[in-house]
């Protein structure tokens, strides 16, 4: 089927009054684009954000825009002629554009494309088929809206340092874990079990869906909830304790976690922090040390990590 989206702009912080009369012209399912709603969601949610992409915040600014969807017929052109007067009358230009339902469905996969990473590893969204190359084990990834497809150099510089932990590592533990990419490469490359744990309530599924896409899923455990806030979240992650541990969020969480690590890593097991913009790395290298940590660092582009042991070195 096919669709026309409708789009109205208004003056920034307009979009309330703009809904208002949509409404009263009989106009539902709503989308509202606002410069302010955007940066009053990134301000009130900063600890979870070291970087914005500055594409998206130049794109957004000064918008205040409200969509709506019409269907590419006699009856969506005759519904915009009627509409159109109206809103012209307020000050208003309707714009619009087509789409097709496979717009909605495909385009963003588009972005997604076989990854190879690291010696051993062959990142492949789920619709692709591509037969990895002799000695690359596949990872079969559906990425959905959560993070984690190993195109981003905080998870690729983690998949890359875990290839030669993982056989050793009997417990791994992903802070963070979203799509559970780490967690998941792991135990295809040799680790025993694995907890996941993530701030979104849509992880579990999909880590889970992941696993087993890769036949994992009997091994990967995900809970739920703010591991830095707390403490009885803390307590369940801290009932095991691991080889392998990442920390691959930003900087403020890692800052709030890193004194519970010692405490839940095994002598002779390794941390690895990721999700590091540059310009805290010396923050987090300090913090690094104050834990009794030694560590080796990375940089890639605006990122850094850090590969640590607590006890005999690396």
């Amino acid at each position: 089927m096919e669709w026309f989206e409708i789009s109205v702009d208004a003056p920034s912080g307009g979009a309330e009054a703009l809904c208002t009369l949509l409404e009263d012209l009989g106009v539902g399912g709503l989308v509202i684009e606002d410069e302010k709603d955007i940066a009053d969601f990134l301000r009130e949610s900063g600890r979870f954000w070291d970087a914005v992409d500055e594409g998206f915040q130049s794109a957004m600014k000064g918008v205040c825009r409200v969509k709506f969807y019409l269907p590419a017929d006699g009856e969506g052109e005759k519904t915009l002629a009627e509409l159109t007067p109206e809103l012209n009358a307020a000050g208003y230009v309707p714009g619009k554009r087509l789409l097709r339902d496979e717009d909605w469905e495909n385009n963003w996969k588009q972005y997604y494309r076989p990854l190879p990473v690291g010696e051993r590893l062959l990142i492949l969204p789920v619709w692709e088929r591509e037969t990895p190359a002799e000695g690359r084990v596949p990872l079969l990834l559906d990425p959905g809206v959560i993070f984690g497809t190993g195109a981003h150099p905080s998870t690729r510089m983690c998949l890359e340092a875990l290839e030669p932990l993982a056989p050793a590592a009997e417990q791994v533990l992903d802070l963070g874990c979203g799509s559970g990419i780490l967690a998941i490469a792991a135990l295809l490359l040799g680790a025993g079990e694995a907890l996941g744990c993530d701030i979104d309530p849509a992880v579990p599924r999909v880590a889970g869906e992941n696993a087993a896409l890769n036949g994992v899923e009997a091994r990967l455990a995900v809970l739920v909830g703010d591991a830095a806030e707390d403490p009885a979240l803390r307590a369940s992650i801290g009932s095991r304790d691991y080889d392998l541990i990442f920390l691959n969020i930003v900087a403020d969480v890692i800052l709030q976690l890193l004194p519970d690590i010692p405490r839940w890593l095994r002598p002779g097991g390794t941390l690895i922090v990721s999700g590091v913009i540059h310009g805290r790395e010396e923050e987090v290298a300090a913090a690094l040390a104050a834990e009794g940590f030694r560590f080796r660092s990375r940089r890639e582009g605006d990122w850094h990590s850090f590969v640590c042991t607590g006890g005999d070195g690396i």
